[in-house]
């Protein structure tokens, strides 16, 4: 097999960027009814990589490893593999080093960022967010952590209608909108979109309708 053309998309993290992935061609993977939306990327068929993954009912993908780690978030259907049945809402963390053959019975769609962990990282995470409990304020926010640490903060967020909130200067944040309209330094996202924006380049959040989105905080450095 020839090797793959590495393709640098969104690449830069001291650049800001924003995609609407419903506008993003589907491309077929290597296995057979696996397809991606590619949102940001750096390499071959082996790359630091963000992206939605779309598996058709019955597919599956050959067992792997994650030299640099993986995380997930399923946005639509079951994902499994020998450690369980994720359905929607499930958030997992796979460290460096970890192995699966991932598959699905239903089909499925999932949020997957690839090759973007510390060596050093060993905790496996899997937490059921339609199931966990929310920090909730007195200001129409609500907060659901799925991963802290000290180089980054993992969370699903949900602003009520006429939600305000100030910019969170916390190292740069990375948003997907899951549902809902985001508005970001005034301007108005739907679902689907994704942005991320360098440290100290982080905009005010608010919300006409309500939305939930999930956010990563404090791993992205300086805007150039």
């Amino acid at each position: 097999m020839a090797a793959q053309t590495p393709i640098t998309l969104n690449a830069d993290l001291h650049a800001p960027a924003q995609v609407d992935t419903h506008t993003l061609t589907w491309t077929a993977s290597p296995m057979a009814g696996v397809e991606r939306r590619m949102i940001e990327r750096d390499g071959g068929e082996v790359a630091r990589a963000t992206s939605l993954v779309r598996y058709a009912a019955g597919s599956r993908f050959a067992p792997h490893r994650h030299d640099k780690g993986e995380e997930y978030l399923v946005l639509d259907g079951t994902f499994s593999d020998e450690s369980g049945h994720f359905p929607q809402g499930a958030y997992v963390r796979n460290p460096p080093g970890s192995s699966h053959a991932p598959y699905t019975e239903e089909g499925c769609v999932i949020f997957v960022k690839l090759r973007q962990m510390p060596d050093d990282e060993a905790q496996t995470v899997h937490v059921d967010t339609k199931a966990a409990v929310a920090d909730i304020t007195t200001d129409g926010f609500a907060h659901l952590p799925l991963f802290t640490s000290a180089y980054e903060q993992v969370a699903i967020e949900q602003l009520h209608p006429g939600t305000k909130t100030g910019a969170h200067r916390q190292g740069g944040e990375e948003i997907l909108v899951l549902d809902g309209t985001l508005l970001y330094g005034g301007q108005l996202l739907g679902e689907g979109t994704w942005l991320r924006r360098p440290a100290g380049q982080e905009e005010h959040m608010a919300t006409p309708t309500g939305c939930r989105i999930w956010v990563k905080r404090g791993h992205l450095p300086a805007g150039s």
